[in-house]
């Protein structure tokens, strides 16, 4: 795709040379990731997301020079093509002025008009068009024929032709789009006999808004209750205005041929350009509430994704439940699986019981930190395992997507003789100690950050996500010799067949003892190692290098800057003082530029850090149930979810409450993650407590007082519960959506 490299550096405003070195990188196979990390000379630093902004625009390009290829061909098989033609075609710059144009020539099911044309009409329809007087009725029944029953037939077949013509007349379709893009609204009424049915879309019983402003999670819960037939829906600005428009491009003065060309105007409108831009505008409409949606879902995920971990500890996990028990099981630094057991705290005559099993697995085991999960029974079992004085640091786990996993082909193969209870608190103690390690292991979705992510476009979402993924995974890097099949997976240039390759290996050498016997691995060749033995770590190794991110291509470099300081490589390893003696400048070379020496030195000082914090403990206040919420308490929480309509905090009991984007801050917001983060700390003040549907209203900024300038404290890690589109006009958006996933 290199050939659309000035287009692309045009549309991004990005230096040329910099967008064909990122082209050219990926057409050699290079992953986002590794460009973004080890390329920087070539690209001038560009970061991950506008190198898939490279990627996502030359893709455009590609297909929208396709669709002109094409729509030229289709024209000149026709014969129908002109210089003036041709002309307006090279100078289409969008989708939409590309399809305007070719909309007369584009085939399509027989017409009114063409059934018109075909009975001789279209002569008659040319008379009026030039909208001089004569007598129209005698005109019209020189038309008549066997197949033209009448003139008002004949001027009625005149009027589909002139009807269609305006309808595929692309300056009036671009001023159509133009007055829908900045006047049009969305409409929404329940349908009468479903009111009671429909009760959840209460807000949009009557419901109308400017498509220009309105928000993505209102556009989506219209088109949900639409979808699911318990409301109307529509999308169009004030008839009249678009009238008059349509009429100072066809009316030509006042005449006897006005009463016609008025009516075909108006049923050019209604018959034929309104339902087609309101289509147009509801998929556009659709594609940004999506965009939108996902872009939501992919933050949330990435700083889930980046919780702090807990790292090397002896953990005793616990699944929560009151009937069927608390499922135990104890893990070692690994992550091993130690030992399992089941007890009950929820019946008197077995606490005690169960006290002491806890305690005897606590000392059998050396175990270091309890994780508890935070659904059904999970603060009562917090209650109970801190009344047993065990002086260990407790954490409630979220364990949203736990059961997912549990029941998923990977928890079957890693645990094949345990059940499903068993591999759920597994999954809760492995996400205390790395949350991202455990969580790629489960389908995004299940893990409830974001809004409507049920009812956004499929692929686009799992492609976000994805991606999401691959960055959290590789810029944190992977431990070669305890990653998991899944973890590898994500790994810049390795995927699921080669993790698995490299897991079978590793199972037939012991473990990796440097980056090079990667070479060794079955089907590993020199391209996936290029892309891959950077973001994969080895610790206490042959190679003290490979525990850094500096890649073995660079190892060369690090040896001439030890050699020429005198001391080890090892030396120089951690050793701030040493690496700030480096003159950067000397060890530039035409292979390797300024931005890889200024990379190698930070990696130097601190090699292989974790860009994730460190873990915090949080504690809950006394409430344990949604009855034991009041109206006017002030709670600590957690924020759970983040969503373009509010932020969902855990106060501790089974139901987040919501905080509603104008109840954050006392200045002005227009999205919570401008304040806010995942994870994070606050104090919440509680609105309403509606028992009945279990809600929960809550105030962040209610607990501050006006116009303190409040500094929100860090995220507090609870282990594992650009432009904005919505900012450009509609159609603006629409390409630019296009452009990452036009197909």
């Amino acid at each position: 795709m290199i050939e659309f490299a000035l287009n692309v550096a045009g549309k991004l405003s990005l230096k040329l040379n910099a967008v064909e070195a990122v082209l050219e990188l990926l057409n050699e196979g290079a992953t986002i990731p590794f460009i973004a990390r080890y390329r920087k000379d070539r690209t001038g630093g560009l970061d991950e997301v506008a190198i898939q902004q490279i990627q996502d625009e030359a893709k455009f390009q590609k297909e929208f020079s396709e669709r002109k290829t094409f729509i030229i061909k289709s024209i000149t098989d026709q014969q129908k093509m002109t210089d003036e033609l041709m002309r307006k075609i090279d100078t289409a710059s969008t989708l939409n002025e590309l399809e305007d144009i070719y909309l007369p020539y584009k085939p399509k099911r027989k017409t009114k008009a063409q059934t018109a044309r075909e009975n001789g009409l279209q002569a008659l329809a040319d008379l009026l068009m030039e909208q001089k007087d004569f007598d129209i009725t005698a005109k019209a029944t020189e038309f008549i024929n066997e197949k033209v029953k009448s003139a008002d037939e004949a001027l009625h077949g005149a009027r589909d032709i002139i009807a269609e013509t305006i309808n595929e007349d692309a300056p009036v379709r671009a001023k159509m789009r133009k007055l829908f893009e900045t006047e049009s609204k969305l409409y929404s009424k329940v349908f009468e006999e479903k009111e009671q049915e429909a009760i959840k879309y209460k807000d949009y019983f009557d419901f109308s808004e400017l498509v220009r402003t309105i928000p993505s999670h209102r556009i989506l819960a219209v088109l949900r209750g639409f979808t699911e037939g318990f409301l109307k829906m529509s999308i169009a600005p004030q008839e009249e205005v678009a009238f008059e428009i349509i009429e100072e491009q066809y009316i030509k003065g006042m005449n006897n041929c006005n009463e016609h060309i008025l009516k075909a105007i108006k049923d050019a409108y209604k018959r034929l350009l309104q339902p087609s831009l309101e289509s147009e505008f509801r998929t556009a409409l659709k594609t940004i509430a999506d965009e939108e949606a996902i872009n939501v879902f992919a933050e949330n995920l990435r700083q889930l994704l980046l919780s702090s971990p807990l790292g090397s500890k002896r953990v005793l996990a616990i699944d929560p439940g009151y009937r069927t028990g608390c499922k135990i099981v104890c893990l070692d630094e690994k992550a091993d699986l130690l030992s399992t057991d089941l007890i009950y705290i929820h019946e008197l005559s077995k606490m005690y019981h169960a006290g002491q099993t806890i305690k005897e697995l606590v000392k059998k085991y050396q175990i270091q930190v309890i994780a508890i999960g935070d659904g059904t029974a999970g603060r009562e079992t917090e209650k109970f395992i801190k009344e047993q004085q065990l002086n260990l640091p407790v954490f409630l786990v979220n364990e949203d997507g736990a059961s997912v996993y549990s029941a998923s082909e990977i928890a079957r193969e890693e645990f094949p003789d345990y059940d499903i209870t068993v591999r759920g608190s597994v999954s809760i103690g492995r996400r205390l100690m790395d949350p991202l390690a455990e969580l790629v292991k489960i389908d995004p979705k299940s893990i409830g950050v974001g809004q409507y992510q049920h009812d956004v476009n499929q692929f686009r979402l799992k492609e976000k996500l994805d991606q999401t993924v691959v960055s959290c995974v590789n810029n944190v890097g992977v431990n070669l010799n305890t990653a998991s099949k899944h973890l590898l997976s994500y790994v810049s240039g390795i995927g699921p067949s080669l993790a698995d390759n490299i897991i079978k290996y590793r199972a037939e050498i012991g473990k990796f003892d440097n980056r090079q016997q990667l070479l060794e691995v079955p089907r590993l060749g020199g391209k996936a190692y290029e892309q891959c033995a950077g973001f994969l770590r080895i610790k206490d190794g042959s190679n003290p290098l490979d525990t850094s991110a500096v890649h073995p291509e660079a190892y060369i470099v690090v040896e001439k800057m030890s050699k020429d300081l005198n001391v080890s490589v090892k030396e120089l390893i951690s050793n701030e003082s040493l690496v700030n003696k480096i003159e950067a400048k000397k060890y530039v070379t035409e292979k390797t530029g300024e931005l890889t020496i200024k990379d190698i030195l930070n990696e130097l000082k601190k090699p292989g850090l974790d860009p994730r914090s460190e873990v915090q403990q949080f504690e809950f206040a006394n409430v344990y149930a949604i009855e034991d919420v009041k109206v006017g308490d002030i709670l600590p929480g957690i924020v759970t979810n983040l969503t373009r309509f509010g932020a969902f905090v855990d106060v501790g009991v089974k139901q987040d409450g919501l905080v509603h984007v104008s109840e954050i801050a006392h200045k002005y917001i227009n999205d919570p993650s401008e304040v806010l983060k995942l994870n994070q700390q606050v104090q919440v003040k509680v609105l309403e407590v509606d028992l009945a549907r279990k809600r929960i209203a809550l105030s962040i900024k209610q607990t501050q007082e006006a116009g303190e300038k409040k500094s929100f404290s860090k995220p507090q890690h609870r282990f594992d519960k650009k432009k904005d589109l919505a900012d450009l006009p509609i159609n603006d958006a629409l390409d630019a959506l296009k452009k990452k996933f036009a197909k």
